[in-house]
């Protein structure tokens, strides 16, 4: 793993206009493991301008094209993803079977899937005397979170790139290397230059300055509710079109007739996986009244086995933020089962896994995204009850349903305000679309529906 003292614009590394840096931090053993440049406004710009000036050839370029050039970055991936997991693991502290599986692994699957994509995407249609043209939208300013490092770039990058786009990625600061071997990754895979550009720097400089910029076509934003109010409000006023995938707070609802034991040891791991700093995490189980303290005991034995196999949070920050939560949780009544706000090591940013009962749905723990490892366990008295409580947030990101019946599953599923839910225990379908209601976010992402983000349509009349 070695940082790159340089950004990757136009197809080469240069250094950036700023001399500050930023420092990459081990979260288990609090080290620096590497530095990167903190570009800024002048940086974005040349980034900005040499995907601006790499647009017309790219956009051009046929889709069978298109795809051979994804489908090499997947082989790329793919041939160092023992590398990537290494990476990742050193700057978000992922134990390593996570990050090799997860980590690594799904986002090779996605830019598979957009290989597929591109070359069989119908960029052209007939409708009566029309025919209907499906368009690069353009630039992509991409502004990616850490949680997931890879993925989320891939996750934007790859439709972009599918698309005809060219793009400008600004990674979260505190996962730079992971998008610094990305890049590598792309200029491997052949890419022209000037198609894919990686800036790295903070998000109020950076960030900022990739979505004010005039020449960026379209924002692409994956973190917190409040940041993409932000950047909803920048592109609104350049009338700039965006796609936000924001926070989360999704109920796992296990009814009546569900497997029990199994829906409630699924919940936890959900919620414990990735250290809990997952968007769309089933941070909410719902259970009914008669079934409720069997449920509590359950999810305190299953948490209590994650203890020492969970990895730290992202950084002292979040660690604060998220033992504040378990804090608040205490004094506004919630009864703490398992975990606690105490760190379970002397070093690193580890947070215990940590489940509350007798959680009700106005609590602040049952309505704020917490993003560690935190379940609250609410109670409800039929149906009706259940889908208020679900529905009872301002997001709508994703959830679960149990039920013996999968009919019952998916008749209550159908009811619930969310973008994804998942069924007994569904898998998780990278060619799916992702994405939220209400203030979880605008668009999607993943498959066909995401490739769809980064097109315009133009319709020629006969």
């Amino acid at each position: 793993m070695k940082a790159h003292d340089g950004l990757y614009i136009d197809g080469a590394w240069r250094a950036a206009e700023s001399r500050d840096v930023i420092e990459v931090v081990n979260p288990v053993d609090e080290q620096v493991v590497g530095r990167v440049p903190a570009g800024g406004a002048l940086d974005v710009d040349t980034a900005v301008r040499a995907a601006r000036a790499a647009l017309p050839a790219w956009a051009a370029t046929p889709p069978a094209e298109r795809a051979a050039r994804l489908a090499a970055l997947r082989d790329v991936l793919a041939a160092r993803k023992d590398e990537i997991a290494e990476t990742v693991t050193a700057e978000l502290g992922s134990p390593l079977q996570f990050s090799r599986t997860v980590h690594a692994g799904v986002p090779i699957a996605v830019v598979d899937s957009y290989a597929e994509l591109a070359a069989t995407h119908p960029f052209e249609e007939k409708v009566g005397n029309s025919t209907v043209h499906q368009e690069p939208v353009g630039v992509v300013g991409a502004i990616t979170p850490w949680n997931y490092p890879l993925h989320q770039i891939v996750a934007k990058a790859a439709p972009a790139l599918a698309a005809g786009c060219t793009v400008v990625l600004k990674p979260a600061e505190n996962t730079p290397l992971t998008a610094q071997l990305f890049a590598e990754a792309v200029d491997e895979a052949g890419f022209p230059a000037g198609v894919f550009n990686l800036v790295t720097g903070l998000g109020p400089i950076a960030g900022q300055a990739l979505a004010e910029h005039p020449g960026v076509d379209l924002v692409s934003f994956t973190g917190s509710t409040a940041v993409g109010r932000q950047i909803g409000a920048v592109a609104g006023a350049a009338v700039k079109k965006v796609a936000l995938e924001l926070g989360g707070k999704s109920a796992n609802v296990i009814l009546p007739s569900a497997d029990l034991a199994r829906a409630v040891n699924v919940g936890v791991a959900n919620v414990m996986s990735n250290s809990g700093q997952t968007c769309s995490a089933w941070t909410r189980m719902l259970v009914h009244a008669d079934q409720y303290e069997e449920a509590v005991e359950l999810a305190a034995t299953a948490a209590a086995k994650y203890g020492e196999r969970i990895g730290p949070v992202v950084s002292a920050r979040q660690q604060a933020r998220v033992r504040g939560y378990i804090e608040k949780g205490i004094a506004e009544g919630a009864r703490l089962v398992a975990g606690g706000p105490e760190s379970p090591r002397e070093q690193g940013y580890f947070v215990s896994p940590t489940v509350f009962a007798d959680v009700t749905a106005e609590m602040t723990i049952a309505q704020e995204e917490i993003f560690g490892p935190v379940l609250s366990i609410l109670r409800y008295e039929d149906e009706d009850d259940a889908l208020r409580i679900a529905n009872g947030t301002v997001y709508g990101l994703a959830g679960a349903v149990w039920a013996g019946d999968e009919a019952e599953a998916v008749a209550f599923a159908r009811r619930m305000e969310t973008g994804q839910v998942d069924i007994n225990g569904g898998r998780f379908n990278p060619r799916a679309p992702f994405g939220g209601y209400k203030q979880s976010g605008v668009g999607r992402e993943l498959g066909a529906h995401g490739l769809a983000e980064y097109l315009q349509t133009k319709s020629l009349q006969f």
